[in-house]
């Protein structure tokens, strides 16, 4: 019998996929279960058609993931590090702070996990941060650190 299945099943697919399986283990253990439905002309057809709306709502997030890539550009970021004698930081810039000061200086919120560093921000200057904003999109955002004493 050839299933549609609507959930992953371990050593048998993944969600959205057809798979043949034996008559009992389909009415007795997949369909039952909410794991599966028969694959008829109307469930196939509905499986064709999420696929081409979950395809449409990619595109559509990756498309506005790129424009804010390229808003991203262009922007900077000014933030601040406490200092001593020497310029010797106390402490380091977070993607917090970076995130915080990109909301108040620009009113773009991205979230502070998005925001990838390398290495801890603890020297006055200008830096290039990584954003990630989709698994296909990366953004470069310069960040400027200015020091306080």
């Amino acid at each position: 019998m050839k299933i549609i299945l609507t959930q992953d099943v371990k050593s048998l697919g993944k969600k959205g996929e057809i798979v043949t399986v034996s008559d009992g283990y389909a009415r007795n253990k997949i369909i039952p279960g909410g794991l599966g439905v028969e694959a008829t002309p109307a469930n196939l057809n509905n499986l064709k058609l999420q696929k081409a709306n979950q395809e449409k709502v990619a595109a559509e997030t990756k498309a506005e993931a790129q424009a804010l890539a390229d808003k991203l550009a262009g922007l900077e970021v000014v933030t601040s590090i406490k200092t001593g004698e020497g310029g010797r930081s106390f402490g380091s810039v977070s993607s917090k702070e970076i995130a915080d000061g990109l909301k108040k200086q620009h009113g773009l919120e991205i979230d502070k996990k998005k925001i990838v560093l390398p290495e801890p921000l603890k020297t006055p200057g200008y830096a290039e941060v990584a954003v990630k904003l989709h698994p296909e999109v990366q953004a470069k955002l310069r960040v400027k650190i200015d020091e306080v004493k």
